[in-house]
């Protein structure tokens, strides 16, 4: 009975080794599949915008000078770290500076062109503007001096003596705060600047001034460009103190409709940083050091 037993269970055994060795075949297969099966995919990517993009940012469109002087580049940090408004600078001339103003493809502007820009109140695009600060134009040239300039008190007068002499000329011709205050200027005088003598440039004051330079030719620069620029210049401040070369820059809140009015906030708080009594000290501060005297001087009432 017992061997029976024994028996009974070897031939168990031995069709339970035969079933297991059949199925070899079919074990080996799914190692191999499992092998060749592709990478599991990457996790779907987060939607959610990353925190950058959630900063708040500010067009401010400008002038050449306030850019080339630097005076931007040593104040607005302080706006940023104390609005966190990310403030991005279009630095053209004040005419283009109001046409984007106008399309609202800049939400404040800092020009200087007060005529212009109370226009451009008047036609609504903006709902007011600010004095901010204010310097001078000066009339430059070469050493030489041919057209004898030197030292005169009259801007007009010595605009007619370039034109006479017919010295080179370079006008900004970009129609910026700088090239109408030069037509204004031509306009006292009299004269309607054209010829050979008279380049019309189209070109920001740092380029100007470069292409001055270079030609040893006579221009007119706001004061701070100018001194910003001087060590690489062999120019000269022949003509200044004319009452007509003072120049003033104003801030312009770009007018928002009922959608864009976060834009409008913004440009507001803008507006009451650089009107306000520590920026305007920042301002008055700005190149005593490095220049030896005051750049622009604030007048924000």
């Amino acid at each position: 009975m017992i061997r029976q037993r024994h028996a009974i269970s070897f031939f168990l055994r031995a069709d339970m080794f035969i079933r297991h060795i059949a199925l070899l075949p079919l074990l080996l297969g799914l190692i191999l599949l499992a092998g060749c099966a592709p990478p599991a995919l990457p996790a779907e990517p987060d939607p959610s915008p990353p925190a950058a993009q959630n900063v708040q940012e500010l067009v401010l469109a400008t002038t050449t000078s306030t850019y080339d002087s630097g005076l931007l580049d040593a104040i607005l940090p302080d706006f940023e770290a104390k609005t966190g408004i990310k403030v991005d600078v279009v630095a053209v001339g004040t005419g283009q500076a109001l046409k984007l103003g106008e399309a609202k493809d800049a939400d404040v502007l800092l020009v200087h062109a007060k005529n212009r820009e109370e226009q451009f109140v008047q036609e609504g695009h903006a709902p007011f503007r600010k004095d901010v600060m204010y310097n001078d134009f000066v009339i430059i040239g070469p050493s030489n001096d041919p057209a004898g300039i030197r030292g005169m008190t009259s801007a007009a007068d010595a605009f007619k003596n370039i034109a006479e002499s017919q010295s080179l000329f370079v006008s900004r011709g970009d129609n910026s705060g700088t090239h109408m205050k030069e037509m204004s200027i031509w306009k006292s005088a009299g004269i309607e600047p054209a010829g050979e003598w008279y380049e019309s440039a189209g070109q920001g004051m740092g380029a100007v001034l470069t292409m001055t330079n270079e030609q040893q030719a006579y221009t007119l620069s706001d004061r701070a460009t100018y001194l910003s620029r001087r060590d690489g210049l062999d120019l000269d401040i022949l003509v200044e103190g004319d009452p007509m070369l003072f120049n003033q820059y104003g801030v312009l809140p770009i007018a928002q409709d009922e959608a864009h009015q976060d834009r409008y906030e913004r440009a507001m708080a803008f507006v009451d940083w650089i009107t306000s009594p520590e920026t305007q000290q920042l301002i008055a501060e700005f190149g005593k050091e490095q220049f030896g005297q005051q750049l622009f001087h604030p007048n924000a009432r």
